[in-house]
C-alpha cells in the first residue's frame, strides 16, 4: 500500500501529539505529587540505626541493603559526587537502568518522591527524603581518561574502575556494570543542550534517603564527577548510614506520584505477596 507524503506528515503529527499529551500527564502528575526538599538538619533516630560508616574519597563501597530498610549518604563536606549502582539480590542479572528511571517519570531530575527502577521494571529505590534534588542520571561516572582530562597525568582512582573492582568483589565482572546514577551532582541541561554544573546546589551535609524496595546489592563510588569544574583531584570523604525505614504510607509520594509508578510498585510488589 502506497502512503502519501500528507500521510506520512499527518501520521507523525498524531504520534507527536500523542507522546506530548502523555508528558504533560505524566510531568503533571508527578511535579503535583512531589514534596519539598527535606530540611538539612533533619536527623535519624539513633534507634533505627543499624551501622555508619565513613567512605574515604576516591574509595569505592559495597553492601547488602534488605527490603525496607534505608540507606542515607550524606556529602559531608559539600564537595563529593556519590555515584552508585545497585543489583536484586535474587538475580543479579537485574540491575538499576538510568534510561528506564528517566522515561517512566518523564524526567531526568530526581528527587524526595522520585523512584529508580531496574532494567525489568521494577523499583529498586524509593527516594524517601532529599535535600538537594542535585542529582546526575545522565553523564555517568569518571573514568581513567576523564580523570587525565581533568586532573591531568597520575593514578587517581575513578570510578569505572571502582565499579569493576567492587562487581569482582561481588562475584560479577565487567558486563554487570550498569550505567551509574550519582548523587550530589548538579548537572544541568542548557537550551542549546549542553551540559552544565551549578556548584551553589551542593551544601555540606546534603544528604539522601534511599528505601530499597527490592532486597539489593550495592556498591557506591566516592569520586569526582566529570564535569566537576575542580582543578584539584581531592575528594572529600562521605558517610553512609544504614537505618530501618519507616513503612509507607498509603499517600506516599513515591508510590502515588504517576500511574507508571503504581504499576511498577505493583508489579515488585508481586515478588514478595506470592
Amino acid at each position: 500500500m502506497n502512503v502519501s507524503n500528507d500521510e506520512k506528515r499527518a501520521a507523525i503529527a498524531a504520534n507527536r501529539k500523542r507522546y506530548e499529551d502523555l508528558r504533560a500527564e505524566g510531568q503533571g502528575a508527578a511535579v503535583r505529587a512531589l514534596p519539598s526538599p527535606t530540611p538539612l538538619d533533619q536527623k535519624l533516630a539513633e534507634g533505627v540505626i543499624v551501622h555508619r560508616e565513613i567512605v574515604p574519597g576516591g574509595w569505592y563501597w559495597t553492601v547488602g541493603v534488605a527490603r525496607g530498610h534505608g540507606l542515607r549518604i550524606v556529602n559531608r563536606g559539600g564537595s563529593s559526587s556519590v555515584a552508585m549502582i545497585a543489583w536484586n539480590t535474587a538475580d543479579r542479572s537485574e540491575r538499576i537502568n538510568y534510561s528506564d528511571t528517566v522515561k517512566v517519570q518523564w524526567s531526568a531530575a530526581l528527587r524526595k518522591g522520585r523512584v529508580i527502577l531496574t532494567d525489568m521494571g521494577r523499583v529498586a529505590w524509593s527516594i524517601i527524603e532529599d535535600t538537594s534534588g542535585a542529582h546526575d542520571t545522565l553523564v555517568g561516572g569518571s573514568t581513567s581518561a576523564s580523570n587525565r582530562v581533568a586532573f591531568g597525568e597520575g593514578a587517581q582512582r575513578n570510578t569505572r574502575d571502582n565499579f569493576i573492582g567492587a562487581a569482582a568483589k561481588l562475584g560479577l565482572d565487567r558486563r554487570d556494570i550498569p550505567p551509574c546514577i550519582t548523587f550530589f551532582a548538579p548537572v544541568g541541561v542548557a537550551d542549546d543542550g549542553r551540559f552544565t554544573w551549578d556548584s551553589a546546589k551542593r551544601r555540606a551535609g546534603d544528604f539522601v534517603d534511599l528505601r530499597a524496595e527490592l532486597n539489593l546489592v550495592v556498591a557506591l563510588s566516592n569520586c569526582p564527577h566529570p564535569l566537576d569544574p575542580a582543578n584539584a583531584y581531592a575528594p572529600a570523604p562521605i558517610e553512609v548510614i544504614l537505618f530501618i525505614a519507616a513503612p509507607p504510607a498509603s499517600d506516599d509520594p513515591c508510590r502515588t506520584g504517576g500511574a507508571e509508578a503504581k504499576r511498577a510498585f505493583e508489579f515488585t510488589d508481586r515478588l514478595f505477596t506470592s
